[in-house]
Formats: structure tokens, C-alpha cells, sequence
């Protein structure tokens, strides 16, 4: 073995042994991230969408399960409002009101299918619930939660 020889086999187990040493370093790294994010935050992300074709209404058509009157439209809200009611509706579990809130956003038709701007809405909304985890955990209980959407919901 020459001396060209030896240099390369030092330079190719120096190298690899970099290699190793930064995948060690890049895991534990990783661990000690993901185990101080773990302890100070917490995410439950559920999507549920149901498609019954129950509906309480009077002879009229309209509905009779309603929330008291609010100035406030669909159209006027900010997109951070929509999530946030989006995000309160969800976690007050109660399918009928999530349903509601979600033909209301525009995010589900009339004859419970997904509309059209549902799979942009849920992307931007995972995003926006990483930064908002503080709105999130104000909502804690479900009756925060009903409460806020019954604040919040435009008629």
C-alpha cells in the first residue's frame, strides 16, 4: 500500500465517521425537540363529516334550530374568525351544530358533500391551528366551545 493509498483510506474513514457523528447529532436533536414541543403542546385534530339527510325544520323549510340573532355575516368575517369558529364548532362535538357552522363557512353544500373550498380551508386551517394553539386550549371544554360558537355563529 503506497502512501496515496493510506491518505485515502484516512480521508474515507474520517468521512464516514462525520457522517455518522452528524446523524447522531441531527437525531438527538431531533428527539430533544420533539420531547419540549410534545410537553408544551398538544394538538387533536378531528375531521368528521356526517351525511344524514335528517334535518329539523318547520313547515316553512327553514330551520328550527337556531342560534339567537347576530349582526355578523359569513362574508364580513375576517379568515381568522372562520377558523376560529371553524375550530370551536368541531370541538363542541355536536354534529348537527359542526354540520351548520360548515355549510354556513361554505366549506360543505346543503346536501352534506364537501364543497369546494373544504381540502384549502383544512390545509390552511392545520397551518393556522399550529399558530393559534393558545385560542385552542382556551377552548378546553366543551362548553367554552359552545360557548363561543353560540357568540360567534352568524345567523
Amino acid at each position: 500500500m503506497n502512501k496515496n493509498q493510506k491518505i485515502a483510506l484516512g480521508c474515507g474513514g474520517a468521512g464516514c465517521l462525520g457522517v455518522i457523528v452528524l446523524v447522531i447529532v441531527c437525531v438527538a436533536v431531533y428527539f430533544v425537540w420533539v420531547r419540549q414541543a410534545g410537553s408544551t403542546r398538544s394538538y387533536n385534530f378531528n375531521v368528521s363529516t356526517n351525511r344524514n339527510t335528517n334535518s329539523d325544520s318547520d313547515s316553512n323549510g327553514t330551520s328550527t334550530n337556531s342560534n339567537s340573532s347576530k349582526s355578523t355575516s359569513v362574508s364580513s368575517m375576517s379568515d381568522d374568525d372562520k377558523h376560529k369558529l371553524y375550530q370551536a364548532a368541531n370541538m363542541t362535538g355536536d354534529s348537527e351544530l359542526i354540520r351548520r357552522v360548515l355549510v354556513k363557512l361554505g366549506l360543505m353544500n346543503d346536501d352534506f358533500s364537501p364543497g369546494d373550498e373544504y381540502m384549502g380551508f383544512l390545509k390552511d386551517h392545520v397551518l393556522w391551528a399550529y399558530r393559534n394553539g393558545d385560542f385552542i386550549q382556551s377552548l378546553a371544554t366543551k362548553e367554552k366551545a359552545v360557548a363561543y360558537v353560540n357568540e360567534h355563529f352568524p345567523d
